[in-house]
């Protein structure tokens, strides 16, 4: 690993740390429970004023909504796909596995960080509950929303897109994120800063030293090696 790299691993760090520290040790959080509780009550109250809209929300905040995020993840794999080798793909499976395994062990580190609160539809006794409103069995509340499971998946994957892929395949990551991250927040399953802080902050830190030194791609050369099917040595 050159030292452009770790400078770069370093800055990433350094910015994660902040990010989450300029959170966690302000009384009541700071500035961030003004942005907080800025967001949650400007949709909790269409909410109540728009009947389609809350509709809309409880509809994007059902269990199984979450497949469209994973089809939407899986086109974009898709669309990169048809354009490999056939050692090409095995190494994209490779790379797939790595990325389901990164995840499942950020997330879990993630939890381990000494911070629970509740999502702000339990915070605030007036609160409005989407799957009260609308009748539709939804995700609206969480009693530990910190840091965000789901943005933190989406986040991830995007990450992978832009190491593994291409600063287009970025884009639309970010894309993906924002579009399926943000009804957690718009229902008050999670506060906005579940995600721009807890999630990123975790991302920021933890994946910096697992995508930008060689840890990621000795464990996909090792998929790749030892997957079923006929293996050929890179060249």
């Amino acid at each position: 690993m050159n030292a452009k790299r770790l400078a770069t691993i370093l800055l990433l760090n350094i910015l994660g740390i902040a990010l989450f520290l300029s959170w966690y040790l302000p009384v009541n959080h700071g500035f961030w429970f003004s942005v907080d509780k800025s967001i949650f009550f400007w949709f909790n109250d269409r909410m109540v004023d728009h009947h389609g809209f809350a509709l809309l929300v409880a509809i994007t905040n059902y269990r199984g909504f979450d497949v469209v995020s994973l089809i939407a993840m899986g086109l974009l794999y898709l669309w990169y796909w048809r354009r490999e080798t056939p050692q090409g793909r095995r190494r994209m499976l490779a790379i797939g596995i790595t990325m389901l395994l990164t995840a499942v062990v950020l997330n879990q580190l993630g939890h381990l960080i000494p911070v629970k609160h509740a999502s702000p539809t339990l915070f605030f006794e007036h609160a409005h509950r989407v799957g009260e409103l609308t009748g539709i069995p939804t995700k609206d509340a969480s009693s530990d929303s910190f840091p965000g499971d789901h943005g933190m998946m989406l986040i991830i994957f995007t990450c992978f897109m832009l190491r593994y892929f291409s600063k287009s395949a970025f884009a639309v990551g970010v894309l993906i994120v924002l579009v399926f991250a943000l009804p957690r927040v718009m229902a008050g399953a999670h506060w906005f800063t579940d995600i721009a802080v807890g999630s990123l902050s975790v991302v920021l830190v933890g994946l910096s030293w697992w995508l930008l030194t060689p840890a990621s791609d000795a464990l996909v050369n090792w998929f790749y090696r030892s997957l079923p099917g006929k293996y050929k040595p890179a060249a």
